[in-house]
């Protein structure tokens, strides 16, 4: 049988990692890859068996290469701390990794948001790549957030869920993306993107298009109608920090 494990990167996530450890239990290992929290997250994932790298973070790109360096199994099943890994996805994961012809699995995703999970607008299933053979994948460090998974061999896709308790207010929806936009300018300015006059309105009213018509949005009522707007507001942000990077 091939070695999994699987992989939390945390920074101060005394409150979410207990219950993601536990569902990970069914893992030949549990690592808590750290960015050298200041909470009790360290402190709670020893107390539940779990093995603890501390490394300085950087962006997401560099601490997941990090990971894929520094744990030696065969397979490694990347989950962060709010996301949970289904008892039907544990099996799944476990039969998957026999396959000799696959190096990668896509995972489709739950998302909770505002407390109910988000059917459209982008938001499911969510395929994401996070079940790969060590070896074959590495992440683009030109993307930093968002990550963007190169894997050099074939990938296929699981039907059992992540679930990813994702945004609980909305306070805490405009803190991430602010964090997030951050990062996505810093992406376009070194692909040697200018914004335009125009992207600021075309940009923020085509990712609304896109969200609430094209991926159905609507059919969500008012969680679909807020995360479209506030998905276009964000991409105005984007433009904006792009914008006043090329002016430094």
């Amino acid at each position: 049988m091939p070695k999994l494990s699987v992989v939390i990167l945390t920074k101060n996530e005394e409150e979410n990692i207990a219950d993601c450890i536990k569902s990970a239990k069914w893992a030949d290992e549990v690592v808590v890859f750290d960015a050298f929290s200041e909470d009790r997250t360290v402190e709670i994932a020893r107390k539940l068996g779990a093995r603890i790298i501390q490394h300085p973070f950087h962006d997401f790109a560099q601490q997941r290469n990090a990971a894929l360096e520094m744990v030696d199994s065969d397979w490694v099943f990347f989950v962060d701390a709010d996301e949970r890994i289904t008892p039907e996805l544990a099996v799944e994961a476990r039969s998957a990794i026999q396959d000799p012809s696959r190096d990668g699995w896509w995972v489709p995703r739950y998302n909770y948001i505002f407390g109910k999970i988000v059917r459209h607008a982008g938001w499911y299933p969510d395929y994401q790549l996070r079940l790969l053979r060590r070896g074959k994948a590495r992440y683009d460090p030109k993307r930093e957030v968002h990550e963007l998974v190169i894997l050099n061999g074939e990938e296929g896709h699981l039907k059992a869920p992540l679930i990813h308790y994702n945004y609980d207010t909305v306070s805490q929806f405009i803190e991430r993306q602010s964090f997030y936009a951050h990062y996505e300018a810093k992406i376009l300015f070194r692909q040697g993107i200018r914004p335009k006059p125009h992207n600021f309105i075309l940009q923020p009213l085509r990712e609304f298009k896109r969200r609430y018509i094209t991926l159905e949005g609507y059919k969500d009522g008012w969680r679909g109608l807020l995360l479209s707007l506030l998905m276009a507001y964000y991409s105005f942000v984007t433009y904006l920090r792009l914008w006043r990077l090329w002016r430094l």
